[in-house]
C-alpha cells in the first residue's frame, strides 16, 4: 500500500520539527477554545473543575502523543498522519474506517474555528454582527485560497500568526493579573452549573462536568495538526515526537495559567456570559487590540491548519485504494504533492456546515460542532492508542520504537479512557459512532464473521484458531513482521535440555517452538515408538513449563527422518523459518548432515547450530557477543541477540557487537558503521572495534572467552568439504563458551532490520 505514497513527478515538502510539527500544532492548540470558551469553562466548572477537565483532557492527549511517538519512531512515516500510523499498525480495515472518521473530524474543525472567529468579531465589532454569515463565508474562501497555494506558503504565514498569538497571550495574562484578587479566586473555586443551560431533546437542563468537557476537549486535539503533516516532513520519526510533546506541554502551561489567572480576575457571571469580550474590555494600555488580533490569528490559523491536514488524510486513504469511490482524491499537484481534489471536498464540507450553522441550526452551533468534533477525536485517539497497544502487547520483535518513554500499559489506559469518556459524554452518539465505524471495518474486511458455540472453551478456541489460520494463509509473509518459528532437532529433549532452553529464550512468547525427536529403528513397532516419543516430549514440556509443540518421527535412517520433518513440519500456514541443531559430533555422518542443512535453506529456513552443552549460571551478569563479519547473517544475529536479551533471565545482559580491522585508520569508520547499524536496527549494544592482524581464533578467544553466549555467522559447506569445515570450527571454538552459529537466508537477512 505504501507504493502510492506520492504520485509520480511530484516533489515533496521538507519541513523540520519547528515548522512542520510544533508550529501547526501549537497554533491549533491555542485556538478558538482559548479565547471563546476557556473562561466559560472556568465559570461553569469552577477553578477546581476546570483544572480537573484540563488535567483529564491533557492526560488523554499525552497518552496519545506517547503512543503516536512510539509508532512513528518504529516505521518509515509517510503522508496521512494518524491514518498512516493506524493503518500500518492495525491494518487497512481499522485504518480505513478510522481514517475517514478522522478526516471528518479535521474537516469539521474548519467551520468550528471559523464560527469561533465570527463569534469573536460579533463581540468585538457588534455593528457588524448582522454580517456574521458573510464574514464566515469570506474567511472560509480566503483560507481555501491560502491552502490551495500550498503548504509551504501557508507555513510562512503561520509564523506571523504565531507572533500575534504570543503577544495576545501576554496581553491576556497582564489583563488577568492586574485584576486578580484572592476573594474572586476563592469565590470561583467551586462549580456552579445552574447559571447556564444546554438544550436537550427533553428540554433544557444545566451543564454538567461532561458537557463542559465535550466543549473544552478540542483545545487539546491540536497536536494532530503536526502529525497530519507527516508526508511533508524531512524526518517524521524525529520531528513528530519532539514537536508534538513540546506543543502539548506549551499548551498545558498556557491553559493552566489562564484558569488560575482569569479565575481570580473576573466574576463567575463575566466568565460565563462574556468569556471573550471581558478580556478586551478590561485590558490595560490598549492591549485589547492585541487580544482581538490574537483571536483572529488563533481561530483563522487553526482553521488553516485543519485546511492543510484534512485533505492530506483523505489523500492518503484514497492512495491506499481501499474504497473505489475515493480514488479521485488520491491525486496531488506536481509541486509539493498538494492534495487539491481532497481540498475541494474539504471546502464543500466547510461551506455546508457554515450554511447549516447560520440557516438551519437551532441554539449554539459552536458548542454543538465542538461536541461532534470531540466524539470523532476521541475515537481517533482511542484507535491510535489501540494500535500502539496491539504492537507492544503482541510482543512483535519488529516493534522496537526509538521513543523509549512508552509502555503498552499507557496505550491501554489511553484507549480505555477515550472509549469511556465518549460513552459518558453522549452514549447514543458513541454507540452510533461505533456501529458506523464497525460497519465500515467489516466492509473493508470483505468477509462475514461466523461464530460457533459448542464447548465454552475448546469449541470457541478451536473455531477462532481455525479462522485465524485460514486468514493467515492468505496473508503474504513480510520480513518486517518476522517471528521465530523454530524447528529444534533435539532427540530426547531431556538429554539436550540446553537446546530447548535456548530455543525457548529466543522465542520468548513471540513465536513458536517445535521440538523434534527422530527415532531410528527398523522394527515393526515404529507406531508405538512414535507415540511414546511424542508423549515423552509432551511430559518434558509440561514438567518444565515450556511452551512448544512436539514432533516425533520413527524411521530407519536419521537423515531421511530429518528430511521428512523439514518437508512436512507446519501448523497450517505457519512454517518453520529457523532450524536449530546441536553441533555435529565425531560420529555424525557429516555429508548427510550438511545435505540436510542445505535442504533446510532451500526450503526457506535459516540455520542455527549451537556448540555447547551447558546452560549459563543462574546468578551473575550475562553477556552476548555478536561478531560482525559483514552484512551477511548479521541482521539475523542482531535480532536473535536482541530477542535473547529480552527473555527471562537475560534482561540485564549486555550485548556487544565486535568487529576486527587490520589498521588503526579503519577503526573510526568501522565504529561509525557499527553505530549506524545499531541505529538502523534499533538495538541497544556496545560497539567494539579491534585493531589487530592476529588470527581470528586468537582475537575471538581473547575477547569473548568470558562471554555467556557468542554469535557467529557461517556458511554451509559442500558435503565433500564437511569434514574439513568441522575440523576448522572445532579448532576455532575450542574452549569457547556456548556459541550460536547462524546462517540466514539472503532475502530475509537484508530485510529483517530495515
Amino acid at each position: 500500500m505504501d507504493k502510492a505514497a506520492t504520485t509520480a513527478g511530484t516533489q515533496k515538502n521538507q519541513f523540520g520539527t519547528f515548522a512542520g510539527v510544533y508550529t501547526p500544532s501549537i497554533l491549533t492548540i491555542l485556538g478558538a477554545i482559548m479565547f471563546m470558551r476557556a473562561n466559560f469553562v472556568t465559570g461553569e466548572a469552577g477553578i477546581i473543575g476546570a483544572l480537573s477537565i484540563l488535567l483529564l483532557a491533557k492526560a488523554v492527549s499525552v497518552l496519545s502523543v506517547i503512543s503516536v511517538s512510539a509508532i512513528a519512531t518504529n516505521m518509515t512515516v509517510r503522508g496521512g498522519g494518524a491514518y498512516f500510523l493506524i493503518s500500518r499498525s492495525l491494518g487497512p480495515e481499522f485504518g480505513g474506517s478510522i481514517g475517514l472518521a478522522y478526516f471528518l473530524a479535521q474537516a469539521l474543525s474548519i467551520p468550528f474555528y471559523i464560527l469561533g472567529f465570527t463569534e469573536a468579531m460579533a463581540f468585538a465589532l457588534p455593528q457588524y454582527s448582522a454580517w456574521s454569515a458573510e464574514i464566515a463565508y469570506g474567511a472560509a474562501a480566503l483560507l481555501l485560497v491560502v491552502a490551495w497555494v500550498g503548504a509551504s506558503w501557508a507555513i510562512r504565514v503561520q509564523y506571523l500568526v504565531m507572533g500575534l498569538l504570543g503577544l495576545s497571550v501576554v496581553a491576556i495574562f497582564v489583563t488577568g493579573g492586574m485584576h486578580w484578587s484572592e476573594a474572586t479566586f476563592m469565590h470561583n473555586l467551586a462549580a456552579n452549573y445552574t447559571l447556564h443551560v444546554v438544550p436537550t431533546p427533553e428540554g433544557q437542563e444545566p451543564h454538567n462536568f461532561w458537557s463542559i468537557f465535550a466543549i473544552y476537549f478540542p483545545a487539546v486535539t491540536g497536536f494532530l495538526a503536526g502529525v497530519n503533516m507527516s508526508g511533508d516532513l524531512k524526518d517524521p520519526s524525529r520531528s513528530i515526537p519532539r514537536g508534538s510533546l513540546l506543543a502539548v506541554l506549551t499548551g498545558f502551561i498556557v491553559y493552566l495559567l489562564i484558569i488560575l489567572v482569569n479565575g481570580g480576575a473576573f466574576s463567575r457571571e463575566q466568565l460565563i456570559n462574556q468569556p471573550f469580550e471581558i478580556m478586551g474590555q478590561m485590558a490595560p494600555f490598549g492591549m485589547g487590540v492585541l487580544i482581538a488580533l490574537g483571536v483572529v490569528a488563533a481561530t483563522l490559523s487553526s482553521a488553516l491548519g485543519s485546511y492543510l491536514g484534512a485533505p492530506r488524510i483523505l489523500q492518503a486513504v484514497a492512495r491506499d485504494r481501499l474504497l473505489p469511490f475515493l480514488n479521485p482524491f488520491a491525486a496531488g499537484s506536481k509541486k509539493g504533492d498538494e492534495p487539491l481534489p481532497a481540498l475541494a471536498l474539504t471546502a464543500v464540507i466547510t461551506f455546508g456546515v457554515l450554511y447549516w450553522s447560520y440557516n438551519i441550526a437551532q441554539g449554539d452551533s459552536f458548542n454543538i460542532v465542538a461536541s461532534v468534533i470531540t466524539m470523532f477525536f476521541l475515537y481517533t485517539y482511542g484507535t491510535l492508542n489501540l494500535a500502539a497497544f496491539t504492537e507492544a502487547f503482541g510482543r512483535n520483535p519488529s516493534f522496537r520504537p526509538r521513543f523509549k518513554q512508552f509502555h503498552w500499559s499507557t496505550a491501554l489506559v489511553g484507549f480505555l479512557a477515550c472509549g469511556a469518556i465518549a460513552f459518558i459524554i453522549d452514549p447514543p452518539a458513541a454507540v452510533v459512532a461505533v456501529l458506523v465505524i464497525g460497519a465500515l471495518y467489516w466492509y473493508l474486511h470483505h468477509r462475514e464473521l461466523r461464530a460457533a458455540f459448542g464447548d465454552a472453551r475448546r469449541g470457541f478456541i478451536y473455531t477462532n484458531v481455525r479462522n485465524q489460520l485460514l486468514r493467515l494463509r492468505s496473508m503474504p509473509a513480510d520480513p518486517k513482521n518476522w517471528r521465530p518459528t523454530i524447528l529444534v532437532f533435539t532427540g530426547n529433549p531431556s538429554t539436550r535440555d540446553f537446546l530447548v532452553r535456548y530455543a525457548n529464550w529466543l522465542e520468548s512468547s513471540r513465536g513458536i517452538v517445535m521440538i523434534v525427536n527422530i527415532i531410528v529403528g527398523s522394527d515393526e513397532r515404529s507406531g508405538f515408538h512414535h507415540l511414546r516419543a511424542t508423549k515423552q516430549i509432551e511430559a518434558y514440556l509440561e514438567h518444565n513449563n515450556l511452551p512448544a509443540f512436539p514432533i516425533a518421527v520413527a524411521t530407519d535412517d536419521l537423515s531421511i527422518g530429518m528430511e521428512m520433518v523439514l518437508q512436512t513440519a507446519s501448523i497450517g500456514p505457519i512454517r518453520p523459518n529457523l532450524v536449530m541443531l546441536g553441533w555435529p559430533s565425531e560420529r555424525t555422518n557429516l555429508q548427510a548432515y550438511t545435505r540436510n542443512l542445505k535442504s533446510a535453506t532451500a526450503k526457506g529456513m535459516s540455520l542455527l547450530m549451537i556448540r555447547g552443552k551447558s546452560l549459563p549460571p543462574q546468578m551473575g551478569q550475562r553477556s552476548i557477543d555478536v561478531w560482525w563479519r559483514g552484512r551477511q547473517n548479521g541482521s539475523l544475529m542482531l535480532l536473535l541477540a536482541h530477542m535473547l536479551q529480552h527473555s527471562i533471565g537475560w534482561t540485564s545482559a549486555r550485548i556487544r557487537i565486535l568487529r576486527v580491522v587490520p589498521r588503526e585508520v579503519e577503526k573510526e569508520p568501522a565504529l561509525t558503521d557499527l553505530r549506524n547499524i545499531m541505529e538502523e536496527a534499533r538495538v541497544e549494544a556496545e560497539p567494539v572495534v579491534i585493531v589487530t592482524e592476529a588470527s581470528f581464533r586468537e582475537v575471538l578467544q581473547q575477547h569473548s572467552m568470558q562471554a555467556t553466549t557468542v554469535l557467529l555467522g557461517f556458511a554451509t559447506p559442500e558435503p565433500e568439504e564437511s569434514q574439513a569445515w568441522r575440523d576448522m570450527y572445532e579448532e576455532l571454538l575450542e574452549g569457547m563458551p556456548t556459541t550460536l552459529m547462524v546462517q540466514a537466508l539472503d532475502e530475509e537477512d537484508k530485510a529483517l532490520l530495515g
